[in-house]
């Protein structure tokens, strides 16, 4: 399954230490399987240093959730059991971690569902509410990692081999579309640049740029520009 971490930069190695607590499903490394909803949290962690955040993408092994030595517990939607085990894990007087899953798996509980459960729990809002309330709301999906262990289980899809084909493609095809080569001509200069080079050296970290970036670079380097 393809998976994906919404951030402010690109997870090159995860650090469950670091992770916040008192999230939905308590402290641990989270992901999606809904990529919209990843770029919506890049979107909103990204600051001045990190305009628009980061997508990481990774490869989960679902077979973790049943045959591997894992303890996981699965909500297939919202429910009772759901909001009981979000209440539990954000409830900040509580000692953490409040479970000892090494994997968890069910809906999001975003800003306004989780400013109506602290209702719930006040008593402002019965459970009964605002479980059919829930029945209307988007399908969101997460993935939280919460052990060193079910970490054995993830692994993340490097960016230069699937976004390099991308921006090759983009970049190749602009030269064909602005400047009448052909696609073999276009092709040929493209590979044979200094900026091709520096685009494949994953050390350079060129391969994060926006394509037209390294487009722009490619037209000064053949004086095109």
């Amino acid at each position: 399954m393809k998976v994906y971490h919404g951030g402010s930069v690109e997870i090159i190695d995860i650090d469950l230490s670091r992770c916040e607590l008192y999230h939905d499903f308590g402290k641990g490394f989270y992901v999606t399987n809904i990529r919209e909803q990843a770029e919506f949290w890049a979107e909103r962690k990204g600051g001045d240093n990190h305009p628009g955040g980061h997508v990481t993408e990774f490869d989960f092994v679902e077979a973790a959730f049943e045959h591997w030595n894992f303890k996981a517990l699965r909500f297939e939607d919202y429910s009772r059991e759901w909001l009981d085990f979000v209440v539990m894990n954000r409830d900040r007087s509580r000692p953490v971690p409040a479970h000892d899953y090494d994997i968890v798996e069910g809906p999001v509980a975003d800003d306004k569902i989780a400013q109506r459960a602290r209702l719930c729990v006040k008593g402002i809002v019965s459970r009964e509410t605002f479980l059919e309330e829930l029945k209307f709301a988007k399908h969101t999906h997460q993935i939280c990692f919460c052990t060193h262990q079910s970490l054995q289980a993830l692994e993340a899809v490097r960016a230069p081999a699937r976004i390099i084909i991308d921006i090759d493609e983009a970049v190749a095809g602009s030269l064909v579309n602005n400047f009448g080569m052909s696609e073999e001509e276009a092709v040929d200069h493209y590979y044979a640049s200094r900026t091709y080079g520096k685009l494949i050296d994953e050390s350079t970290g060129l391969y994060l740029r926006p394509w037209r970036e390294i487009y722009d670079m490619l037209l000064a380097e053949l004086k095109l520009k």
